[in-house]
């Protein structure tokens, strides 16, 4: 298969009849040389290769370690610079210790917990700020404060 691009020449231009060697005219149509109708082939040809050698890598590294794509799946794995997770069930415990209603303030401090990984020290309202999100979690039903 050739591409050949053909342009109409000028017939009253000396440049292009001087050039014998770098294109041919045919019937008053000026046709490159073989290298350079090429040259697009080529560039096509050099990409598509990239693209099939990043495609196959990405392919082997993924199918290379199964196990550890599964595990980041199931556990979301946790970076360096992340804290540890904290015993929520003994935090929210003692911080429901004075409540009156202790069992729905442990379970809605669990949840609270378990979302923001943090929990207020002590059992009052003046220590929520310290940690910003279990203070600003609202509840989608009635809009109030979610966190005990």
């Amino acid at each position: 298969m050739s591409m050949c691009m053909c342009v109409p020449s000028s017939e009253s231009d000396p440049s292009m009849a001087s050039s014998g060697s770098k294109s041919k005219t045919n019937n008053g149509f000026f046709v490159p040389s073989p290298a350079t109708a090429m040259a697009p082939c080529f560039l096509l040809l050099l990409i598509f290769f990239f693209l099939l050698v990043d495609a196959s890598a990405a392919a082997a590294s993924s199918s290379s370690h199964p196990q550890l794509g599964k595990q980041m799946q199931v556990k979301r794995a946790r970076s360096l610079l992340q804290a540890p997770k904290i015993d929520c069930q003994g935090t929210c415990s003692g911080r429901c210790a004075n409540n009156w209603k202790k069992e729905m303030c442990n379970k809605m401090c669990n949840v609270c917990c378990n979302r923001c990984n943090c929990v207020p020290p002590g059992s009052g309202q003046d220590t929520r700020h310290l940690c910003p999100c279990y203070d600003t979690m609202l509840n989608p039903h009635n809009g109030k404060l979610k966190c005990p």
